[in-house]
């Protein structure tokens, strides 16, 4: 079983293990999301992609939401053997000898030219980094967004997931196991239930719920979102 990791060198390692996975099973549209707003993305993408899928060479493309973003990967990451592109950057182009792409945390306002470039990609694999593409205020909540949503985003498998929640939980995800919770009792964090799919926001308060109750412990408060954040990510950053 895969268990939390203790530091985001180990999460980045899970992450590479569990796309590999999927990739292994024939899953072609697959989602990283490593939702802790304190880390910043470059130091994890390029660990993630190096580490994970720097020997598909010049077969791999990458992307970025912007040509600065991707200017500033090519210079912090040095030489490597394949492209880095912003996803608007003229030159940006699927290519027929590309052979997998990844792209690093694409925001709702470049969800259409991300659906464009994976309808490019055809059955190429297509692996998102922490992507941010369900922006309601940009890709709306009517027909238009609900086409949106059936056409591309729930064709995205989420491989590997890692969020914490309120002070002393979290939601967790390394395929091909199931999504789980895990909640910290005595300074240890312990999986207290499975999902067989992304539990929405009702199925997690009800787990953690029942499971204080019948710990006879307070459920601990939302007003401490943030703060578990923090808390959360200090635990994994020590």
């Amino acid at each position: 079983m895969v268990i939390l990791p203790n530091d985001l060198n180990e999460a980045a390692i899970q992450a590479i293990a569990a796309t590999k996975a999927a990739l292994a099973d024939g899953q072609t549209r697959i989602q990283v999301e490593i939702k802790i707003p304190e880390i910043k993305i470059q130091p994890v993408a390029r660990q993630f992609i190096l580490d994970g899928f720097g020997d598909l060479g010049s077969n791999l493309r990458v992307f970025f939401p912007d040509a600065g973003s991707a200017a500033l990967a090519r210079r912090d990451w040095g030489e490597t053997p394949f492209a880095i592109r912003g996803i608007s950057d003229v030159n940006a182009a699927i290519q027929d000898d590309d052979a997998t792409f990844i792209f690093v945390e694409p925001s709702a306002v470049e969800v259409m030219e991300v659906e464009k470039l994976c309808t490019q990609a055809g059955d190429r694999p297509v692996i998102l980094l922490n992507p941010q593409l369900e922006d309601v205020s940009i890709i709306g909540i009517g027909y238009a967004g609900r086409q949106l949503r059936d056409r591309f985003l729930s064709t995205l498998e989420s491989c590997y997931y890692l969020r914490p929640i309120d002070n002393t939980a979290a939601i967790f995800r390394a395929y091909p196991e199931s999504w789980q919770a895990w909640l910290e009792t005595e300074g240890t964090y312990n999986k207290i239930a499975d999902f067989p799919e992304r539990p929405s926001s009702e199925a997690i308060d009800k787990v953690f719920l029942t499971t204080g109750d019948s710990e006879g412990s307070e459920r601990p408060a939302r007003g401490g979102f943030l703060t578990g954040l923090q808390r959360f990510f200090n635990a994994l950053s020590s």
